[in-house]
């Protein structure tokens, strides 16, 4: 083989190499951004789980439909979390995921993320996902927060106001503290969202 010949053929095996690591480069570089556009805007979020304070990404949800609900363990309606939970566990299988978010805006949740997971549990057996102790009004409000009222106009005026998100990440409706989660309009909102593929 001449030395031109050698060239030529290093040249080709170098362009094929690169040529190679161009077509992965791109699907690498697409990747993430195809599963960050299949997350919704409103879910785009990383929040502390109650029980250990780890990270989560509320990606995790996406596809799912939501009940996202301020809650607080002194309140009237803290007997709510009972219908919470039974409505998690009768729809989970369907898609629905309840997401608790523990406040003191309204002065009645207690004053650790610890003793809110324990009361959470042990008096109501709560497994649906719980974040740690978060605002939900007012100018220091959760990012989370402030994007929900902000697509609604409707922010939270008390503990256990609840927003209904469907699959798409879009709010659907929104729910008062005195609307139980066992109330017809509450079941009727979710049952529609979950049909929806």
């Amino acid at each position: 083989m001449t030395y031109a010949a050698a060239i030529r053929s290093v040249f080709k095996m170098l362009a094929l190499l690169l040529c190679c690591l161009g077509v992965a480069g791109a699907a690498w570089a697409t990747e993430p951004a195809g599963k960050a556009s299949a997350c919704p805007a409103l879910l785009q979020q990383n929040l502390l789980r109650l029980q250990d304070e780890k990270p989560q990404s509320l990606c995790q949800y996406s596809g799912k439909v939501l009940l996202v609900v301020n809650t607080a363990s002194y309140c009237g309606f803290t007997p709510q979390y009972k219908d919470l939970e039974a409505l998690h566990a009768k729809y989970a299988n369907q898609g629905l995921v309840v997401l608790g978010f523990p406040s003191n805006d309204f002065a009645q949740e207690k004053a650790s993320n610890k003793e809110i997971a324990d009361f959470c549990e042990n008096t109501f057996g709560v497994k649906f996902p719980m974040f740690t102790k978060t605002v939900v009004t007012g100018p220091e409000a959760a990012p989370f927060y402030k994007q929900l009222a902000d697509l609604t106009g409707k922010k939270p005026s008390w503990n256990f106001f609840k927003y209904l998100i469907g699959r798409d990440g879009k709010v659907v409706d929104t729910f008062g503290s005195m609307t139980n989660p066992s109330n017809r309009s509450v079941v009727s909102a979710i049952e529609k969202s979950l049909a929806v593929k």
